[in-house]
């Protein structure tokens, strides 16, 4: 191979090799070229951003935040812990969640199909009524009062006073007060020899023997 064979040879492998160096310099002028006005409207959005924070930005406060958050590097940490495992209990309440809500919807629904709400919106109306209607020494009066009541209720829940006061109840209906007639001495005499009237005389006498006790007790009054 003479010497100008071999420098030929020796160009085109420099050719082969420069080409492609060449034109990839050409694409970064062109992507150069083509970032330039990107560039541009990307500095020109940042200075306009940073103008509106310019009036409440200080560099002091920026390096006060950095050394202050490197102090508080550990609660930051412990606080992305805690914030993780609440992350994770929320998951896992996802699904109970679920499942819950529309239980308690129907619940709701329930309630509010069977006046429940209503009930409780009354309620809170005779309160507001109450509140206006009395004052705080007048509301303690009847508190004393609805204690008394409570205790008289607890008195009566005698099984004996219940059956005492069933019956008592049912005489109104028993009774037909236009067959009542004037009674003297003599249909006095004679109603004595009345077994019912005899078991009503001796149920009246009961009835006096016990009211004796309401004298005993009685708060005399001056």
């Amino acid at each position: 191979m003479t010497n100008e064979e071999l420098i030929l040879q020796k160009l085109e492998y420099l050719e082969s090799h420069i080409v492609p160096v060449i034109k990839f310099g050409q694409s970064i002028k062109e992507l150069k070229d083509d970032m330039v006005p990107l560039s541009n409207t990307a500095v020109q959005l940042v200075i306009n951003e940073l103008q509106e924070v310019e009036a409440g930005f200080e560099l002091d406060d920026l390096f006060l935040l950095i050394k202050q958050t490197m102090r508080s590097t550990r609660d930051l940490i412990f606080a992305l812990r805690q914030m993780s495992s609440i992350i994770e209990f929320v998951r896992d309440l996802e699904p109970l969640m679920k499942s819950a809500v529309p239980q308690i919807i129907a619940h709701l629904d329930d309630l509010e199909r069977r006046g429940v709400f209503r009930i409780i919106k009354s309620m809170m109306d005779v309160r507001a009524k109450i509140a206006s209607s009395y004052n705080a020494e007048d509301i303690d009066k009847i508190g004393d009062v609805m204690v008394a009541l409570l205790g008289l209720a607890k008195k009566l829940s005698d099984p004996r006073a219940m059956e005492f006061l069933e019956k008592a109840a049912e005489l109104p209906a028993n009774i037909d007060l236009s067959n009542s007639k004037k009674v003297g001495l003599m249909g006095m005499i004679t109603a004595g020899f009345d077994d019912e009237v005899k078991e009503g005389l001796g149920v009246l006498l009961e009835l006096t023997k016990a009211m004796s006790t309401l004298k005993k007790n009685a708060t005399v009054v001056k």
